[in-house]
């Protein structure tokens, strides 16, 4: 499985720095999070429930012309699972077909967050990522 210089270099910065600290970039990768689009904020009904997260976390992908676009929303009270979905959102994101599903499926993981976060919000993150992959193979064709 593929792993972006900048998701590897992410995943090396998370592991060179305490477990609190580790935490504490979680939560500031939650406020960096977008807001969905209008077009999405006014039609929720068009994302998908990513049911393996506790919180209610939802997402949509887009793909046109080959590019990978992500947009999820997270309540503010789920600050791990919104740190999740952007780390996400900024590592696939603007990415091409072929990176996204090649993604390392292992890379929630790879971050270093278990003895700091339960094995419940990490599957959530795994979970948010086969979704992403399935509805970009679904979009794309393949």
């Amino acid at each position: 499985m593929l792993l972006t210089d900048a998701a590897a270099e992410l995943a090396e910065d998370f592991n060179a720095i305490s477990l609190k600290d580790r935490l504490q970039l979680l939560l500031e990768f939650s406020d960096q999070l977008p807001d969905l689009p209008a077009r999405y904020a006014d039609h929720p009904d068009l994302l998908e429930r990513v049911e393996e997260c506790q919180s209610p976390v939802y997402l949509f992908v887009e793909v046109e012309d080959g590019i990978v676009n992500l947009f999820f929303t997270a309540p503010a009270e789920a600050p791990t699972t919104r740190g999740f979905a952007s780390i996400l959102n900024q590592l696939l994101s603007g990415r091409r077909i072929e990176e996204v599903l090649t993604f390392d499926d292992d890379y929630p993981g790879k971050l270093g967050l278990l003895e700091a976060v339960s094995a419940l919000r990490l599957r959530g993150m795994s979970g948010m990522l086969r979704r992403i992959k399935r509805q970009v193979a679904e979009k794309a064709g393949s």
